[in-house]
């Protein structure tokens, strides 16, 4: 059955510099099938040299198939800044699928409705025609050696850092869906060649669909305007800082694609803070914890005590265990809705870092405590980290999506300055232990994850390397009695001994 392409607004987006010469047989290479009104071809002349921009006028005033516009940027924008402008162009017009083909002729036009037809099934949210899916049909092509196997090698080390499998990354011949579009920050991608490679992150990092389809190579006469090497260059750092990004070790604004993540996964089987939560949990106990999300640790903490309570703003509505219950909190903007005197535990897990003034918190949850003072099991993460002080080294100290510098934390804190919080807010630490980097969620909990887990469980106990290598803090402590309640318990117990002794007074 043949695919009906104008139940698409297409906009074919011709990217165009110095292409007097070639502009007007790209538009004439425009296959039949796409001459209908819903089919609109945009020309971005780059601020050329030439007449490209009067050629395209020339050329749309004979045009009788489609709409032509042409547009001509009065400064020049580059390769990237130009597909920005069309991309934008697209959303503000209403288009369902933008089509990137260059004016120097080198992809062929005649391939857009293949290129379309996964769109019009609705099986792509990006369609990027491939040089490389029959590798030996871009030699053919003419396609230099050396940029043959630069083309491979480059896209082989993209590949590995990212963990796709694309068979290339360098083709400018891209179709995108202009909903896909909406929801990244191209805009923020660079101005260069390199936007391209920006942009497969950004799709990949959005668990969006690509499609690969090959496509024809043509080499011509057509002058190169890509400098190799900083392009290689450019491409290698993009996505090592992409891989960086991912793993919550640098921030890159671009790449920060989907929502943010509010609540986190569990950290079972290695040294971290979940397990030594749950190992710090007293057989029988009542258990408050504050801030605990979708309640997976909560879960597993009530096997070993009497009760446990869950508070949190994203906590669930029950839970299947009768010794659990879960109360909805905004911990910023409410009381407390529980009485902490009831608990003999009080786990504050990965929380501290959130709010606003926790000397406040602290000493709040010291006074309601009464005189029953429940143990406080904390953790938090340690800026003293080496991975960020090596990024201050750098210069850089941006806050992420997850990790030391979670942009949802506030105040951070170092061994010293916690241990500090906890005596001016009237606590004793009975215990300050430092917590491995969670390296099993990056390389895995096989034996080269033991061997660095046992290596860094090791340098955070050595004194003076402690805070180096210690990436989250562990404490137990107990709050100090209020003057308050010292002052109760005072009159308390003079009342009791003044009654035991008019006892004994007595005859």
């Amino acid at each position: 059955m043949p695919i009906d392409f104008a139940q698409k607004r297409v906009l074919i987006f011709i990217v165009a510099y110095n292409a007097e010469t070639t502009i007007s047989s790209v538009l004439s290479r425009i296959p039949a099938e796409l001459r209908n009104p819903n089919v609109e071809v945009l020309i971005i002349d780059d601020s050329s040299k030439d007449n490209t921009f009067a050629a395209g006028l020339e050329h749309a005033n004979r045009e009788s198939g489609f709409r032509i516009t042409i547009l001509r940027n009065p400064e020049n924008q580059r390769y990237g800044g130009n597909q920005k402008l069309g991309y934008r162009y697209a959303i503000d017009n209403g288009f369902d699928i933008v089509a990137l083909v260059h004016g120097d002729g080198q992809y062929a036009p005649e391939k857009l409705p293949d290129l379309i037809e996964p769109f019009i099934k609705g099986e792509a949210d990006a369609v990027f025609g491939s040089r490389m899916m029959r590798k030996s049909d871009a030699l053919a092509g003419g396609m230099p050696l050396y940029k043959w196997i630069g083309n491979q090698v480059l896209t082989t080390f993209e590949n590995f850092v990212l963990g796709t499998n694309l068979s290339e990354f360098h083709s400018g011949y891209r179709l995108y869906s202009v909903e896909a579009l909406k929801k990244l920050p191209f805009e923020r991608n660079a101005n260069d060649f390199h936007f391209d490679t920006d942009i497969i992150i950004q799709l990949h990092f959005a668990g969006m669909r690509i499609v690969e389809l090959p496509i024809p190579t043509f080499y011509g006469d057509e002058i190169c305007r890509v400098n190799g090497m900083k392009y290689a260059w450019d491409c290698c750092k993009a996505v090592v800082r992409a891989k960086l990004h991912s793993k919550n070790l640098l921030y890159d604004r671009k790449f920060d694609v989907g929502p943010v993540e509010e609540t986190y996964d569990l950290k079972l089987g290695y040294d971290s803070s979940h397990e030594r939560a749950i190992k710090s949990v007293k057989p029988g106990a009542r258990l408050l914890d504050i801030g605990c999300g979708r309640g997976y640790v909560a879960e597993i903490m009530a096997e070993k005590a009497a009760h446990v309570t869950g508070l949190d703003q994203y906590s669930p509505d029950k839970s299947t265990k009768p010794n659990v219950d879960y109360r909805k909190w905004n911990i910023e903007a409410e009381p407390v809705p529980v009485d902490i005197s009831d608990y003999d535990q009080v786990f504050m897990l990965d929380i501290i870092e959130h709010l606003k003034d926790p000397e406040v918190f602290m000493e709040m949850l010291r006074e309601k405590a009464g005189h029953k003072r429940p143990e406080i099991v904390l953790t938090t993460a340690n800026i003293a980290f080496f991975v960020t002080r090596f990024m201050l080294l750098l210069g850089q100290f941006n806050y992420g999506r997850k990790g030391i510098l979670d942009r949802t934390h506030t105040r951070l804190f170092t061994r010293n300055s916690l241990r500090e919080l906890f005596e001016q807010t009237g606590y004793n630490v009975i215990e300050m232990r430092g917590i491995p980097a969670p390296y099993p969620k990056v390389i895995g909990n096989g034996v080269l994850g033991k061997i660095v887990m046992a290596i860094n469980t090791f340098l955070c106990r050595i004194p003076f390397l402690r805070s180096l290598f210690t990436y989250q803090l562990y404490v137990r402590a107990q709050p100090r009695p209020t003057v308050p309640a010292l002052l109760s318990k005072t009159i308390e117990a003079s009342e009791k001994l003044r009654t035991e002794l008019t006892q004994k007074a007595a005859p």
